[in-house]
């Protein structure tokens, strides 16, 4: 990977490690909208890798690729910045399905159908699903499920205070069990399908070949599983909030 000089060979360098961007950009595409490409998020990861070499002073080792990947992922994010993930009516949308889950959960005491939701809801199965298609870049956590209702944009949410810090927020044990039993209440296809993702870090595309569905039904199941876990969780996310904050006062 050195050229005959002893400097580090960048084109070989970006052949060997293009497979890598463009599996972080496949991951990615999951909790992005359905109008973000994926060319865009590998240009902007491979700027990202030719940026991780310029910076990185001590040598190309493994401990390198640990770096490229943060900064081609960093890369990846820092392009879609300017954009707006989920629409005001998308979000007001997802809020309803979440609503609609919480309500039938109570009175059915189990997980709704799909069927069943868009019944609640007033909307025809396909529409739901179509719903659920244009949520991909939904979320269990945004911060302003404790900080109030703004529609700041999706990243700027991720660096605020470290009150407001999702992963913070999750390191208390009672959130942490109440997530835990919220995925073991989900139904099992989509229970298997948050496992591929999240444990086996399988794409969409990957997870319908084992699944046997399509890639555009692995992103409505994901965003479906995604509403169902808001739905157990979210109550919880300001008394957490409120208990950190109050500690810290202590």
């Amino acid at each position: 990977m050195y050229t005959a000089a002893g400097q580090p060979d960048r084109e070989q360098l970006v052949q060997r490690l293009a497979p890598l961007v463009k599996r972080i950009a496949y991951h990615l595409m999951a909790r992005l909208p359905a109008s973000v490409q994926f060319e865009d998020l590998v240009q902007n990861g491979m700027i990202g890798l030719l940026d991780a070499m310029d910076r990185y002073q001590e040598g190309f080792g493994a401990q390198f690729e640990t770096y490229a990947t943060q900064r081609v992922r960093g890369a990846m994010l820092d392009g879609l910045r300017e954009n707006d993930w989920l629409p005001r009516t998308l979000r007001r949308e997802l809020r309803r399905i979440e609503a609609a889950i919480n309500q039938l959960e109570h009175e059915h005491g189990r997980a709704p159908s799909e069927g069943e939701l868009a019944e609640a809801l007033g909307m025809s199965l396909a529409d739901y699903q179509s719903t659920l298609q244009e949520a991909r870049g939904h979320q269990i956590v945004y911060f302003e499920d404790f900080t109030g209702d703004g529609d700041e944009d999706f990243l700027d949410r991720h660096f605020t205070d470290n009150d407001a810090d999702p992963a913070a927020i999750f390191a208390d044990r009672d959130l942490r069990q109440t997530l835990v039993g919220a995925i073991a209440r989900l139904p099992e296809r989509e229970k298997l399908m948050m496992g591929l993702y999240y444990e086996q870090e399988l794409n969409l595309r990957e997870i319908g070949e084992i699944m046997g569905v399509t890639e555009s039904r692995v992103c409505q199941l994901h965003s479906q599983a995604i509403a169902r876990l808001r739905a157990q969780i979210v109550g919880e996310l300001p008394k957490s909030a409120s208990k950190r904050k109050g500690k810290a006062l202590g």
